[in-house]
């Protein structure tokens, strides 16, 4: 079956950044954690994604199309929610929509009115008097009512209360029973992914780190606690990261099991979290 989404070698270079041959895919049917600090390059790939901005080469194909060539038929069948608002902040969400529904061939008008009946949307509020949620909101009842095959988010849940992310969470827990869907969810809220996501792309400094199933890294990686003179006869280069203290270390691994066939009952090893994990890659070689 063809990807939903797949990347190929996407290259783009800036001043002081480059996004270095990046590749990946998402097939249709799962949730894809987009992670990585920072400046990681996560929203540059996103905004390359939506041709907001032109890539120096490499592919970018959306249902098996060229996201250029195919631009207007691919962004007919996407919906998106970004972090920041790109609506009129001076007029109503019933003005707004009217001016973004005619875009779409698959506008659905009765979908639309069930999602800001459930998300407590009042149609005649303008758009700069709803909060960063209710924002978010809208966006997503935008996304939901043309009956987008891909949802491409851009941390969706940063600055929103718990309460309304985990809303959030639901929301796509429940489309994602339609396997026909796929959702792109890029943030360095982590936490949020431990929960709904079914693979992670990790990006650091314009790289692809690892891209793989979520379950395969939460299975096989570790956090290995040991004394310090464990250290000393070890090669570094086993340890994704190192943070020592005045009691032991404690170290990143990609393969826990070789280091408890080497070490046994000499250290403890711990089930790292997708924020551990980007936080050692982070801080690779640093030790605290």
């Amino acid at each position: 079956m063809t990807p939903i989404l797949e990347i190929k070698n996407l290259r783009k270079e800036f001043k002081d950044f480059c996004l270095k041959d990046i590749s990946l895919s998402l097939e249709r049917g799962f949730i894809m954690g987009f992670i990585g600090p920072n400046g990681a390059g996560k929203s540059t790939t996103i905004k390359l994604i939506l041709n907001l901005m032109k890539r120096d080469s490499g592919e970018i194909n959306i249902f098996g199309k060229d996201n250029i060539a195919y631009e207007r038929e691919v962004k007919n069948r996407i919906g998106f929610v970004l972090d920041e608002s790109h609506y009129y902040e001076e007029i109503t969400i019933r003005e707004m929509k009217s001016i973004i529904a005619p875009f779409y061939d698959k506008w659905d008008e009765g979908i639309f009115k069930k999602y800001v009946k459930e998300f407590g949307l009042s149609m005649d509020k303008k758009i700069k008097e709803l909060s960063k949620g209710m924002k978010m909101k809208f966006s997503l009842a935008v996304a939901l009512s043309h009956d987008a095959e891909l949802l491409i988010m851009d941390e969706p849940t940063s600055g929103l209360d718990p309460v309304v992310r985990s809303e959030l969470l639901d929301i796509l827990s429940d489309l994602m029973q339609d396997e026909n869907k796929g959702v792109f969810f890029s943030t360095h809220i982590t936490s949020d992914l431990d929960k709904i996501a079914d693979y992670i792309t990790f990006i650091n400094n314009g790289e692809i780190v690892l891209s793989t199933a979520k379950d395969d890294i939460l299975d096989n990686f570790g956090l290995v606690k040991g004394a310090k003179e464990l250290l000393r006869g070890n090669d570094s280069k086993e340890f994704i990261g190192i943070q020592e203290n005045q009691y032991g270390f404690e170290a990143l691994v990609q393969n826990k099991e070789e280091f408890r066939k080497l070490y046994g009952d000499k250290i403890v090893i711990e089930k790292p979290t997708l924020e551990d994990i980007m936080v050692y890659y982070t801080r690779r070689g640093i030790n605290a």
